[in-house]
């Protein structure tokens, strides 16, 4: 099942990076991550709150609070960044870069989770450096 989310992951992804280059066009960039931020709020405690989950909040344990915070402020500096890149890039070459996040995801899981990596994860992390350099050359 995990693969069905992660291509509706990818397809969504795509269909941000589409809808933010153009939103992105006459206003700060800035200013446009934080009405995206906004809508995401919006959404996600919608499905908190119309799936009964808000009182789990109580019983997350302190370590769980710490990582995702962490992982909220490493994704608003993400979206910060990427918008500053769409602003001024093309879309076509901003995207596939800013996936290179999947080659750090990769080591980062390696050095920091021991998760094992496999000769054919390692070929597809060459892959996407690869690709990612041919889209940083102009």
């Amino acid at each position: 099942m995990w693969k069905y989310y992660a291509l509706l992951s990818a397809f969504f992804a795509a269909l941000t990076a589409i809808f933010a280059k153009i939103g992105v066009k006459d206003i700060n960039s800035d200013l446009a991550t934080a009405i995206r931020t906004a809508v995401i709020l919006l959404i996600t405690w919608g499905i908190v709150l119309f799936g009964n989950h808000l009182g789990e909040v109580k019983a997350m344990p302190r370590h769980a609070w710490l990582f995702l915070v962490l992982s909220g402020a490493a994704t608003g500096l993400s979206w910060l960044f990427y918008f500053k890149a769409l602003q001024t890039g093309d879309v076509s070459r901003v995207a596939p870069v800013d996936k290179l996040s999947v080659v750090m995801t990769i080591c980062f899981s390696f050095l920091f989770l021991k998760e094992p990596v496999s000769l054919r994860v390692i070929i597809g992390a060459l892959l996407i450096t690869a690709g990612s350099i041919v889209m940083l050359v102009k």
